[in-house]
Order: structure tokens, then sequence, then C-alpha cells
């Protein structure tokens, strides 16, 4: 008992005697700045029918990743085709004349990857991540699924319910909702302001008319493969350019020109006995390849597109109205954006959310912010995009969207410097000049018994919100 005391005695003073040395330690230093971004420079190889063949030699893993991006999607969909895409691209994975859908995937799997399709609102994409020796054979199977679809009707039936399901799911959120009334009051009968498709609308595609889609959309011109990775340039072309050059051309990229509604104006959605509302504050804003989209994003980080943005500090930490507010500006509509608030508030505390977000708005765009602030800022947005791109997937994603909004073949390596550019009198200047209340559409989701008198409030209170006000 003794030896027992005496041990716990020893163990105690050990403790504190490490407690007192770990007080005297410095901190550690402070990060420093992220530095630019680099990659290898694409070597880009156009084949005669107009296809693109991108390939990046990155990394030291012996793998790589392949994407074809067909730029066909929702947006060359007709009103009575929605939904067409996306059951395409379930179709696609499910065999072709060579393979059927369980050969197919077992062919992948030999490889060290899998088969990854979907069909979206500008594009469809067929990819794998595959151990590098198997990089030419991959490039078969993506050739076969890109030419020769099996396009199977006897899975159609269950595609179909499947897709239902997730409608039916996605129908039921509020943030859905939100979403769909926001789109369609800013960019009405576009494909932009469409909302979800019905079931109805889902039961009357037919396998004729899915085909007949893809062989007017689907084509050589519009599509690129990316190839991220280690790889064999030289047996990576050839298999391209063997199994690909027979591909017919097919149409030119086409993407419909969208223009925002200006004339906006309050939006509510009744979801009756909602223990929250769901709020939208929104605006058209220059897209990425406009000289302010850069100054636009810290902007937008800076008063509510991260943590610690003015906005979530304010009505998720100071007030407690919600638990994860964000604001950002779209970056996936051709040649259009949006920046957006978006916010999940208890219904109690709608009109307090929405007088402390348009204060926020009036603050940021009425002074500017300390360089202290920005900075912190700054270093944030620079190292995610540093994180979130020196992946393949990444580079390839930023290689597409480079090409989808035309930015020029330095944007990755500049985009680093791009972001520490901007100044403190710069944020004030685009908040200014593109965050104008009287042109600021709000959406609301909720119990409108409980929400309608406080929006009342709200109009009496924010004067300079005239355009919703009025």
């Amino acid at each position: 008992m003794k030896l027992y005391k005496k041990y716990s005695f020893l163990i105690l003073l050990s403790t504190f005697a490490f407690a007192l040395q770990a007080q005297d330690k410095e901190l550690p230093p402070e990060g420093g700045e992220p530095k630019n971004f680099q990659i290898p420079k694409p070597t880009t190889v156009e084949l005669d029918n107009g296809m693109k063949l991108v390939m990046v030699d990155y990394g030291i893993v012996p793998k790589v990743q392949l994407q074809l991006i067909i730029n066909a999607g929702a947006i060359n969909e007709e009103e009575e085709e929605q939904g067409i895409t996306s059951l395409l691209g379930n179709l696609l994975e499910e065999g072709t004349e060579n393979y059927d859908g369980k050969s197919l995937s077992r062919a992948f799997a030999k490889m060290g990857g899998q088969l990854g399709v979907n069909g979206g609102l500008h594009n469809i994409g067929i990819g794998t991540t595959v151990l590098s020796e198997f990089g030419p054979q991959a490039i078969g199977l993506i050739a076969e699924v890109a030419q020769r679809p099996l396009l199977p009707e006897s899975e159609l039936d269950r595609l179909k319910n499947n897709y239902k399901r997730q409608l039916s799911v996605s129908r039921s959120q509020p943030q859905t909702i939100a979403n769909q009334e926001f789109q369609k009051v800013i960019y009405g009968d576009h494909p932009y302001g469409r909302e979800l498709p019905s079931d109805e609308l889902i039961d009357s595609h037919t396998i004729d008319a899915i085909k007949q889609f893809f062989a007017e959309e689907v084509g050589a011109k519009r599509s690129t493969l990316y190839v991220v990775g280690k790889f064999n340039e030289k047996q990576i072309r050839e298999a391209v350019e063997g199994q690909f050059s027979a591909w017919q051309a097919g149409k030119e990229k086409e993407y419909i020109p969208a223009e925002p509604n200006m004339n906006v104006d309050v939006e509510l959605a009744d979801r009756p006995n909602s223990p929250q509302a769901t709020l939208r504050f929104g605006i058209p804003v220059p897209d990425p390849s406009h000289p302010d989209y850069v100054a636009l994003e810290v902007m937008d980080d800076l008063l509510g597109g991260s943590f610690s943005s003015r906005i979530t500090s304010n009505i998720r930490e100071d007030k407690g109205y919600t638990y994860s507010p964000s604001s950002t500006i779209t970056s996936n509509r051709y040649k259009s954006a949006i920046w957006y608030q978006a916010a999940d508030v208890t219904i109690e505390s709608t009109g307090d959310a929405m007088l402390e977000i348009s204060r926020e708005i009036d603050r940021i765009r009425s002074e500017a912010p300390t360089a202290e602030e920005l900075d912190g800022i700054k270093n944030y947005m620079a190292g995610i995009f540093v994180l979130q791109n020196s992946t393949r997937g990444g580079i390839i994603g930023q290689l597409n969207q480079i090409d989808f909004h035309g930015l020029g073949e330095d944007y990755l390596n500049k985009r680093v410097q791009s972001i520490y550019d901007v100044s403190p009198e710069k944020i004030k200047e685009v908040a200014e000049k593109y965050l104008d209340p009287e042109k600021m559409f709000l959406m609301v989701v909720g119990d409108m018994k409980a929400t309608e008198p406080q929006i009342e409030a709200w109009k009496k209170a924010d004067k300079k919100f005239k355009k919703v006000v009025d």
C-alpha cells in the first residue's frame, strides 16, 4: 500500500512538472503564405473529328485518372425532355455492345478502378482511376461506353423508379424548395430556372427518346478526355487515336445564354408547422471570366462564405439563430453567376436573422475591412485552393472550369497571387457595385403564419432594401 502511494505521488509530481514545462513552451510560429499553385503545362492534342485530349503528368503514385467530359447535358434538353440526361447517365453504366453491365464493372475492377458516369447540367462525365499500366486499356473501355453503349430498355423502369425516389426526397427538403424557387425567379424559362421534373414526365421518357438524345447531342466535337497522373504519353496518345478517331464528330458545343431577371422581389413558400425558415438573399453578379470575379470571391468569403465570416459570426456565434449559414457565388452557369446567402434559422428568429444579414451586407458596402481581417481570409482561401486542387480529380475539375469559362492557360498558376492582390478598398468597391440592396431578391421557405409578420417588421426596419420592401 505504501509502495502504491509512493508511485502515485511520483506520477502526480511528474505530471505537475510536465504542466509547468508546457507553460514555458513558446507558441508555434505563424504559418507562411501559401505558394502559387503550379502544375506542369498540359499537353493538348486535337483529333481530326474535333475531340480533344488533355494530358498532365502529375504526382508520384503510379495511378492515372481519366475523365471524358462530353459537353451535352440538361441545358440541351427541351422542356419536355427534362430528366433524360440523368437517365442516360445511369443507362451508360449498364453495358456496351461488347460488355454487359457486370462484365464491364469487372473489367474496370481488374485494372484497380471502377466506372463512374454522371449526367449533369452542362455535361456527361465518363471516367475512372486505374493503375498507370492499365491507362490505355481503360481508354478502350471508356471509348466503348461513349460510342457503343447498350442502353438496355430492360433496365429503364428500375432506373426511373430510383430517379423518382431521389427526386421525392429532394422535393421534401426546404433547401431544395428555396433553391428551385430562387433559380426560377432569376432565370425564368431558361433551363437554369426549371423546376425538378415531375414523376409523370420521368415516366413519359421512352428508350427511343433517350437514344435519340444520345445520337443528336453526344459526339467528338463536344468531348475532351482529361488524363492526369503518371502515364506513358506515347501509349496514351496511341490509345486515344486508335479508339476515338472514328467517333462521329457531331454538333459543336452550344450553351443557351441566360439573362438573369433583375426585376426581383420577396418570394414566400409555405411549409406549415416548420420549426425553421430557410432564407436565400441573392443577386446576379459577374461570372468567373470577369476581371472583378476574384475580388468578388474574396469579398464573399469575408462576408459569409467561410466559417469565420462576418455573417456566420453574427447570426451563428453571437446570436444563435442558425447552425450553418453560408454564402457563395455560383460558378456553374455559363456566362452567368449569382451571389447568395443561405441560412436555415429558427422560425421565431426569421426577421431578426434577415435584419442582421442585411446589416452585414450594408456594412461591407460602406466601409473597407481592416488589412488584418482581410489577410486572414486571403490566407484561408489560398490554402484551401491549393489543398483542393492538389489531386488528380481536382486538377481535372479546374481544367474543365478553365475551358468552360474561357479563363486562359495561366489561370491556375496565377490564382493564389490574384487572391493576395485584392485590397481592402477593392472589397468595398465590388461590394458596393454588385451587392445592390435595391436589386436583391429574398426567398423564404417556412410556416407563413410565423414568417409573414416578421418579414413585415423587417421591411419597416430595413429601409435600404427598397426593391424588396416595396
